[in-house]
């Protein structure tokens, strides 16, 4: 990590990737609110970022931000290292899933390259932290995926979860008593289009789950062979 970055330019480059991952170009009052800072310091702190040499946004008023190759290559650099964080401490110390989350936010700043090279040695080198996410390699490439939103399976479809949203941690535990985990196969055998609530079958179960769209939206899957519920 380059040494002249702030914490704070690395929180702004990790949440500007994020965001225009999702929408393309990240907004100022996007920002903001993510950061829970006022809209103000976010266009002074864009501002400081356009001018640094090199360069690691593009910014323009009303216009929105994105990153510059060197903003996208530190912002990867702190996903590998947030990711990596998370899986050592849910692998390797046994923190469970819904707490590696803030641990990793305060560690990923402070951590040496010959550590990350390390944590990534003791587990293996691996594509995913524990929630699914893909995790950048160590020349910062993330591979593509083909996943989407479990919401939009229809019966009698069957998908493999591969990650779910990792910051809420009422979330996560709720995911995790339900067993919907990374990794589980499941079938859609009913929706009901009046509220999207899906009624699915996880292949370890006896028993049918109804799940609302709150959750559906935030677990992620791929689709999978096999056979089908009757």
């Amino acid at each position: 990590m380059d040494g002249r970055l702030s914490q704070a330019s690395q929180d702004y480059l990790k949440i500007i990737y994020k965001l225009a991952s999702q929408y393309g170009r990240a907004t100022t009052s996007q920002i903001a609110e993510n950061l829970e800072v006022k809209p103000a310091s976010v266009t002074n702190m864009l501002q400081k970022m356009a001018q640094i040499e090199p360069p690691l946004v593009r910014y323009k008023k009303h216009q929105g931000v994105s990153l510059t190759p060197a903003g996208e290559e530190a912002a990867l650099e702190m996903l590998r290292h947030h990711r990596l964080i998370e899986l050592f401490l849910h692998e390797i110390l046994g923190y469970p899933w819904d707490e590696v989350h803030e641990e990793a936010e305060r560690l990923e700043h402070v951590i040496s390259e010959k550590m990350e090279r390390r944590m990534a040695e003791v587990l293996g080198n691996p594509m995913r932290d524990p929630h699914g996410q893909v995790i950048p390699s160590h020349d910062l490439e993330l591979t593509a995926t083909t996943e989407f939103p479990l919401s939009e399976l229809r019966p009698p479809q069957r998908a493999v979860i591969r990650r779910v949203h990792d910051e809420d941690a009422d979330l996560l535990r709720h995911l995790e008593q339900l067993g919907l985990l990374p990794q589980a196969t499941l079938t859609v055998f009913k929706h009901v289009s009046f509220d999207g609530n899906l009624h699915i079958k996880l292949d370890d179960q006896d028993e049918p789950i109804v799940l609302g769209t709150q959750i559906t939206s935030q677990v992620f899957v791929d689709f999978v062979a096999g056979p089908q519920l009757p």
